[in-house]
């Protein structure tokens, strides 16, 4: 017998059947294992979707699906179910980002480099700040999104990669060990940008930020995404950017760029009058919530802002001007060496 289309109300009866019987009951009622990889979302109350899916179809076509006959991911169930208008969500958290790693480095840090268990105040504590973050949609979290088992479950595996530690390592990932040797090598510098963090999140000022889908490709640093967004937040403020390229005209300088000397105008004539970027040269670890100061500001042009913010540790404006010179005086070297 084929597959047939199912539809909104075959599944919502799935549903109420679920509701009935239970999870335990309906899944195996049907054959169904528990979902490994999506979850439909409905009326604030998360259910298998295949095995939902497969259940609509008997109330459509006659018969229940069984487990084999629906593929895994959302080329199958979770589509069909998504098409119908319902919200479907990974059945796994989301990997845990730079950000989140470098709170829960911080904690592991202040407990001496030794793990903490769920019921601990502080692992409680930071798994409703991590809660809190304005990094994954909620379409991604499940019921057990950063819980204060998952929390000190990251602290294990951050602790067990410690130099210091002489057991078994966890699994864990990469990114646990480059935030943990950060850390190792600038404690009192990664401190500060947890500490920052930590306060944007509190006052609420990062979840007020706009979000950035290119944040990562853009801009590269160790201090994690949110205070970068902070930072590009500052540098396009039109009014501040405004007020600083006033300030240079008044002095009677030219709006040249403070690291290469590239004069938009120079260049470009007309189109080019009043244009250039901002740089908030202020360290990421060091700019706090406050009113960002027109010295914080550098001028500077697209192609050099583009390349301090390439990698880490960002160069200042001074730092990159004398990079540039030092190619130029090889390159001059080179061609002296071969006339």
């Amino acid at each position: 017998m084929r597959k047939g289309a199912i539809s909104r109300d075959g599944v919502l009866k799935a549903i109420a059947e679920y509701d009935e019987l239970g999870r335990d009951r309906f899944l195996s009622e049907y054959g169904y294992k528990p979902a490994t990889g999506y979850l439909l979302v409905h009326e604030d109350r998360t259910y298998d979707s295949k095995a939902i899916a497969g259940v609509a179809h008997m109330f459509d076509q006659g018969r229940a699906l069984r487990s084999d006959e629906l593929s895994r991911g959302r080329s199958h169930a979770a589509r069909w179910l998504a098409r119908l208008g319902f919200v479907i969500r990974s059945s796994r958290d989301p990997d845990w980002t730079r950000d989140e790693i470098i709170l829960a480095c911080e904690l592991a840090m202040a407990n001496g480099w030794k793990r903490l268990e769920y019921n601990d105040p502080r692992v409680i504590e930071l798994s409703a700040l991590l809660q809190t973050m304005p990094i994954h949609s909620e379409e991604v979290r499940t019921e057990l999104f950063r819980n204060p088992n998952s929390v000190a479950r990251k602290t294990v595996d951050i602790t067990c990669r410690h130099p210091d530690y002489r057991g078994k390592p966890t699994n864990g990932n990469a990114l646990d060990v480059e935030v943990l040797n950060d850390f190792l090598a600038r404690p009192a510098e990664m401190a500060e940008v947890a500490r920052h963090i930590r306060n944007g999140l509190t006052t609420g000022e990062l979840q007020a930020l706009p979000p950035e889908a290119e944040e990562e490709d853009d801009y590269s640093a160790p201090e994690g995404r949110l205070l970068i967004r902070r930072h590009k937040s500052r540098e396009r403020d039109n009014a501040l950017r405004k007020r600083k390229i006033d300030a240079v005209l008044r002095q009677g300088r030219r709006l040249s760029c403070e690291a290469c000397g590239f004069d938009f105008e120079a260049t470009y004539g007309s189109r080019g009058a009043g244009y250039i970027e901002c740089h908030h040269v202020v360290p990421l670890h060091e700019a706090g919530k406050g009113r960002t100061r027109l010295r914080d500001l550098a001028l500077i042009c697209a192609n050099c802002h583009r390349m301090i913010h390439r990698r880490a540790p960002w160069p200042t404006p001074g730092e990159l001007r004398n990079l540039i010179q030092e190619t130029t005086n090889q390159g001059g070297t080179r061609l002296r060496s071969h006339s």
